[in-house]
């Protein structure tokens, strides 16, 4: 999740965990450990883009790494703070607790997360919540303001805190029917529409969990399209993109393209536009491909340009939003209805 969800998250339940004992210190307390996994940032200072790809969320995102810090920060704070009612095992608990919902939140996303670094590469990503999603976000955001700003004493500090995470988690598990809600769409439509497919992935759009991103992958390439929750006819109008993997042969010796491959989970596409050999990640998705199905999708990297891909997620991800895109998007959310 986004950074700011990750600080509001850590205060709530660092007031849950231990605010009657600890006071506001639990709110700052757990903000910093539900960001910690997120230290590997700093990589990106000395490591080239495509060998930061798999960096973060890599190793500061596996249970071992949570174990281990948790551990040392219950030592440390154990002994910093001497608490006669928060004991090396409640530091413990809290410190664990707080890295943990950090990993399973950002499993629930599309990047992949490494929850059993070094022991394996396998990258965690359950493709059911966006990156940023504000109707995931506020109530706890809204919650930890509150939390702020009240007395320590002020009898409705927990009933924020309890209603805050309740519906978060609510509407987690809201995203989760969705997904199980699309895929059988999916399903069925592929059946129905004769179309052969090895595997295929769903993912939601920006902002949202009503509109998913759908890529089916076959031996050439990939099926792509956007379902709603809400359409009500069976057949889905798939885009084609063919995978062009025989172009990677010019760049066989890339120092990225290994790392690239890896990252995308296979889910990629290889095109030649104006002299620029791109990579694209399907995985994030396409540029208000609700609105133009042609087009370009939200990772692509130019492996024939590398000087060229700073900011190479971040620049896709909200390319061509206006006022007409983001009334499309509110249209295609309200779903395709079964004509009269």
């Amino acid at each position: 999740m986004d950074s700011i969800t990750h600080v509001a998250l850590g205060a709530v339940v660092g007031e849950a965990l231990a605010g009657k004992r600890i006071g506001k210190s639990a709110l700052l307390l757990g903000a910093i450990a539900q960001s910690l996994p997120d230290i590997d940032f700093v990589a990106s200072f000395w490591m080239s883009f495509s060998e930061n790809l798999l960096a973060h969320r890599g190793f500061t995102h596996s249970f071992l790494f949570i174990g281990l810090t948790a551990v040392g920060l219950a030592m440390f704070t154990d002994r910093w703070y001497q608490k006669p009612d928060m004991p090396f095992r409640s530091w413990l608990f809290f410190f664990g607790v707080q890295m943990l919902i950090h990993l399973l939140i950002d499993g629930c996303n599309a990047y992949g997360t490494g929850w059993f670094e070094p022991f394996s590469h396998e990258r965690i990503s359950f493709h059911f919540i966006f990156v940023a999603d504000p109707f995931f976000s506020v109530w706890i955001s809204i919650a930890a303001v509150v939390l702020m700003i009240a007395r320590q004493d002020h009898a409705s500090r927990m009933k924020w805190t309890v209603a805050s995470l309740i519906i978060s988690t609510i509407y987690l598990f809201y995203a989760g029917v969705n997904k199980i809600i699309i895929e059988r769409d999916v399903t069925r439509a592929l059946t129905t529409q004769n179309i052969a497919y090895s595997r295929f992935l769903t993912t939601p759009t920006p902002l949202n969990t009503w509109l998913w991103f759908v890529a089916v992958e076959d031996d050439s390439g990939f099926h792509v399209a956007h379902r709603s929750v809400f359409d009500q006819q069976e057949k889905i109008n798939f885009h084609y993109f063919y995978k062009n993997k025989e172009l990677l042969n010019e760049v066989a010796g890339h120092e990225s393209l290994q790392h690239l491959i890896r990252f995308s989970q296979g889910y990629y596409t290889v095109k030649r536009k104006e002299g620029k050999l791109i990579f694209n990640d399907l995985r994030f998705g396409q540029i208000t491909g609700w609105a133009t199905p042609e087009n370009e999708f939200v990772f692509h990297f130019y492996l024939s340009h590398p000087e060229d891909n700073l900011l190479v997620i971040q620049r896709g991800r909200f390319a061509n939003w206006n006022e007409e895109t983001v009334r499309l998007l509110l249209k295609r959310i309200r779903g395709i209805k079964t004509p009269e």
